[in-house]
């Protein structure tokens, strides 16, 4: 059986169920203490640019084309070495990916989660 993944926001309460707790937001999320989060990780290297992150903007109109140039992205080899990272974390326990946005279905973290379901089923 395969761990599986699931997107929250940093503002909400840590669950037991949250397995491994990392933040895929490139930025420290606002207003929010350190010791609160009750990380596993923080992994800024998985992040958008910063350059696609201020293009996408949060636009829902534009989350198809923030997708692709995303995962385009996480190809690249500087950002290799985190994906690698979150897979095999992934692959050993449930994990949630947090965010600071709002809307979590148009996030990198929700890319991430499909992206990480996707090529596990590729490998089980």
């Amino acid at each position: 059986m395969s761990a599986h993944v699931t997107c929250r926001r940093v503002y909400d309460e840590v669950s037991p169920a949250d397995g491994a707790r990392v933040l895929v937001d490139r930025v420290w999320p606002r207003g929010v203490r350190k010791d609160s989060l009750d990380l596993t990780e923080w992994l800024r290297d998985v992040a958008p640019s910063t350059e696609l992150r201020k293009w996408y903007g949060h636009r829902p109109e534009r989350f198809t084309e923030f997708r692709r140039r995303y995962l385009a992205e996480l190809k690249t080899p500087e950002r290799r070495a985190a994906v690698d990272h979150l897979e095999q974390i992934a692959g050993r326990r449930h994990v949630t990916l947090l965010t600071a946005t709002k809307d979590v279905d148009h996030s990198q973290a929700a890319v991430l989660a499909d992206w990480l379901e996707h090529s596990r089923r590729h490998h089980d």
